[in-house]
């Protein structure tokens, strides 16, 4: 199986991505509405088709992804029917299997967190996406959204520490830089549930973290209610000017195609050297030479009155261009992708 562990800072969410290694069929879990371009950008790059987006929980510190999702590549939504969410097509009960090419995940709900929580386990059982239930040396807080410590409890004894001591253990959040841990782990170490902890223990644990609510709460709960639309149901805005594509190392690229097109409707910054500007690749009609070493102190120099395509030999360093002048404030700039090297490989006009 293909897995990918993926980190939303603001929320120290992680998102995960597992696909079929043969059929390339994927689902993504916990998916952050503000981490839709990084993970549709994955999801293209890895070649996958993605089946499914599954929350293991109705999220109330971020907004779900699920809807983008769903809008970019059909997706389906997987949800507890229990929190009445709409635009819900996959509802989620314990027992059901969700299968992706050649490979499966058993869900196993586990409440009190809230009273929809879900796990989702692999069919080896040697993975379990333990979303808020069973966090690393935690648990998922219990005072709001029908949270219910002793219910909790219960849900992970018995649907988690079941597992074998081997399975990892991915939790939906960690705020403190841990990624994973495994079943046997937190059975012993777990702080709030693990050793001879009883219902007693984790439910007077519980009851006095004093945490604040979370900030997000009163946007997140109600836009989770709806799959992550939002409420006017209109997208984040993307780029008008031409087919950008955000890659998932954060690279704007657009297609050497597309520019050949619209070659008059664009600004081409070239950031080679004067020797390659004029050597075996030559250059575009018209492109304006800033060697990228001078870039950031001639960044006014560069014209703004038209998108600007910033073009090298192979994408890299065109790629850091961008960069550059995305952050003096260009507001629409792209890296050509596969530079010169593939122009010329398109048989396009040099």
């Amino acid at each position: 199986m293909i897995v990918r562990q993926l980190f939303d800072a603001v929320s120290s969410t992680f998102t995960y991505l597992l696909a079929c290694e043969r059929t390339r069929q994927a689902v993504l879990i916990d998916p952050v509405f503000e981490q839709h371009a990084r993970d549709a950008a994955l999801i293209r790059e890895l070649g996958l088709t993605l089946v499914a987006t599954l929350d293991t929980h109705c999220h109330a510190d971020h907004v779900t992804g699920a809807w983008l999702m769903q809008r970019a590549f059909g997706s389906r939504i997987g949800l507890s029917p229990a929190y009445g969410a709409t635009g819900v097509d996959l509802p989620l009960a314990h027992g059901d299997v969700v299968r992706f090419g050649d490979e499966a995940l058993e869900v196993r709900a586990t409440p009190g967190h809230t009273d929809g929580c879900l796990a989702f386990v692999s069919a080896d059982h040697l993975r379990v996406f333990t979303g808020d239930a069973l966090l690393v040396r935690g648990a998922g807080r219990t005072d709001f959204q029908q949270g219910d410590a002793a219910r909790l409890f219960h849900s992970i004894r018995e649907q988690l520490f079941t597992l074998p001591d081997a399975c990892v253990v991915y939790p939906g959040h960690d705020y403190q830089g841990r990624t994973s841990s495994t079943i046997g782990e937190e059975r012993r170490h777990n702080p709030r549930i693990g050793g001879a902890a009883r219902e007693e223990d984790f439910v007077g644990y519980m009851r006095n973290l004093g945490l604040p609510h979370p900030k997000q709460m009163a946007v997140a709960v109600p836009a989770n209610l709806r799959a992550g639309a939002p409420e006017d149901g209109k997208a984040p805005a993307t780029p008008t000017w031409g087919p950008v594509v955000m890659t998932y190392a954060g690279v704007p690229e657009i297609a050497p195609e597309w520019v050949a097109q619209h070659r008059a409707e664009v600004h081409v910054l070239d950031v080679r050297s004067a020797a390659e500007y004029d050597g075996e690749l030559g250059h575009l009609d018209g492109a304006q030479l800033v060697p990228l070493d001078e870039l950031r102190a001639r960044a006014a120099e560069v014209p703004t009155d038209r998108p600007v395509v910033v073009v090298c030999q192979s994408g890299k360093r065109s790629a850091m261009g961008a960069a550059i002048l995305d952050k003096a404030g260009v507001a629409r700039v792209a890296n050509l992708a596969g530079g010169m090297v593939a122009w010329r490989q398109l048989g396009l006009p040099a």
